[in-house]
């Protein structure tokens, strides 16, 4: 029987932002799997591996990568997935998968074709009280969900104008993640009924915004968004069930029941996401689920805009 180990998969990154040096770097350097031989990113390098200003020079480099890491803003990232994934590399994608949902089908139907790997991630769906939430969930009757997801935009995303630009999301940039744990513990899937989205006289993406959906049965969820939250920040979702309170909080870290706490646990979000990565290159599939990006989606169709003041990264 022979003993040999697998050989880790030759990872590129591409884009080196403060989510790639914040969480990609350190969950990359602790799984074993995996070995980053190379990074792409205009305005950054990194000590030790083949640095090249595009995707399209690392691609066309003689360094031998097997897959592909996305870390660069939605927008214009359809193509940098279509590029990695012709030239026969695994892909897998930071959230959300793409400035549009129309964009991703197609994007999954090549990778199918070409026989790699796509992988749009939710970063929040792999926090630690999340499959612990909708196991106890899915034995109990839901009342209603209310989701209180504020933070504070001048101190996650520090002059990133970016999130302000079509396809940025504003807001919805964190707000996405607490619609990916939603659409995960909630045992029946939801609709948008209707929404506020409060955006800045000054930007083009909101600031903040209201939603209220309802699942299959009539189950009232309501989302309450703000990008301007300063102090303690509110990554909280409350779910009211025929058995008591189940709140999600810290982003999905500590789970509470009728306020006794039940989990509490330290992040290591990306950490499973590149675990999943590499069972599914392993295993020759696919995981790419829209399903929150949508409802986001739906929020821009459905939602009644209301200029407020402007927004400036240095308020006077």
């Amino acid at each position: 029987m022979s003993d040999t180990k697998a050989k880790p998969i030759r990872l590129g990154l591409v884009g080196l932002g403060k989510i790639a040096r914040d969480q990609h770097l350190p969950a990359i350097a602790l799984t074993d799997d995996i070995e980053l031989v190379a990074v792409a990113s205009r305005n950054a390098t990194l000590e030790g591996v083949a640095c090249f200003p595009t995707i399209d020079a690392l691609l066309a480099s003689d360094v031998e990568v097997d897959a592909i890491s996305l870390c660069t803003p939605p927008q214009g990232r359809r193509a940098q997935v279509a590029a990695a994934i012709a030239a026969g590399k695994h892909v897998m994608i930071e959230k959300p998968p793409g400035a549009s949902t129309s964009e991703i089908p197609p994007l999954a139907a090549l990778a199918e074709q070409a026989g790699v790997t796509l992988f749009a991630t939710w970063h929040s769906r792999y926090a630690p009280a999340v499959e612990p939430a909708r196991k106890w969930l899915a034995e109990r009757t839901i009342r209603s969900v209310l989701v209180q997801w504020k933070e504070d935009v001048r101190h996650w995303h520090p002059g990133q104008d970016w999130i302000w630009e079509p396809g940025g999301f504003g807001v919805f940039d964190p707000a996405i993640n607490a619609l990916s744990i939603v659409t995960r513990i909630l045992p029946r899937p939801f609709a948008l009924e209707s929404a506020t989205l409060d955006v800045p006289s000054n930007r083009d993406q909101p600031v903040a915004a209201e939603l209220s959906f309802t699942d299959t049965i009539g189950t009232p969820i309501r989302a309450e968004l703000d990008f301007l939250q300063t102090g303690p920040q509110s990554w909280d979702i409350h779910v009211d069930t025929d058995n008591g309170m189940l709140t999600l909080s810290g982003g999905g870290k500590l789970m509470t029941h009728n306020g006794r706490v039940m989990l509490d646990a330290h992040e290591a979000e990306y950490r499973g996401l590149y675990r999943q990565f590499v069972s599914l290159v392993g295993r020759g599939e696919s995981d790419v689920d829209i399903s929150p990006l949508a409802h986001v989606a739906d929020a821009f169709m459905l939602g009644r805009r209301r200029t407020v003041a402007p927004f400036d990264w240095n308020p006077a």
